[in-house]
C-alpha cells in the first residue's frame, strides 16, 4: 500500500504554470534530453511544497532502447525529475550567485521505491516537500504521480548539495 501523499494535491491544478521551460532554465542547467521537467504548476515555499510536469513525448529519446516491445520510463529519469525539481526550489530559496560556478547537484538518495509504470505519452506529476534546507545542503520527500489516475508512481529522499 503506497504512503500518503506528501501534502494535500487536492487543489494541484497540472496545467497551470507557475514556471514555464524557459524559467526553469534559468536556474538548472540540464538542457536537451535531459530536461526532464516541462513546468513547475505548484510552488508554496513557507510550507516548502512544489509540484512539477513533465510530459513524457510521444517518443522518447530512451524508448528505442529501455524495454523496445513495452516502452517504460527508466526509473533513473524519474529520479533525475524529482532531483530537478528539488534543485529550481533551492534556486528559489538561496541567491546561486553567492556559489561562483558551483550548481546544486545530486547528493543523496534514500528510501525509493517504485509502485507504477510510467509509458509514454503520460504525464508525470512530481511532488516535492522540503523536509531540511541550509545553505549547503537541502533534503526533499518526493513522489511522482500519473497526473491523470493520481496513481503513485515512486517515491524517494532526495539530498541535494552544491557543487
Amino acid at each position: 500500500m503506497p504512503p500518503r501523499s506528501l501534502f494535500d494535491l487536492s487543489n494541484v491544478d497540472p496545467d497551470r504554470v507557475v514556471a514555464d521551460i524557459e524559467k526553469i532554465r534559468a536556474h538548472n542547467p540540464q538542457r536537451h534530453e535531459f530536461e526532464q521537467l516541462s513546468h513547475i504548476c505548484h510552488l508554496e515555499l513557507e510550507p516548502g511544497e512544489i509540484v512539477g510536469v513533465l510530459d513524457v513525448p510521444e517518443d522518447p529519446w530512451w524508448a528505442k532502447g529501455h524495454v523496445p516491445q513495452r516502452p517504460l520510463m527508466p526509473g533513473v529519469l524519474m529520479l533525475e525529475s524529482a532531483a530537478q525539481l528539488c534543485s529550481w526550489y533551492v534556486h528559489q530559496v538561496y541567491d546561486a550567485s553567492k556559489y561562483g560556478d558551483k550548481i546544486f547537484g545530486f547528493g543523496g538518495i534514500d528510501g525509493v521505491k517504485f509502485r507504477s509504470i510510467v509509458f509514454p505519452p503520460d504525464r508525470l506529476l512530481i511532488v516535492g516537500k522540503r523536509s531540511e534546507i541550509r545553505p549547503r545542503r537541502a533534503v526533499f520527500d518526493t513522489q511522482g504521480y500519473h497526473a491523470e489516475s493520481m496513481r503513485m508512481v515512486f517515491e524517494a529522499r532526495i539530498a541535494g548539495l552544491w557543487v
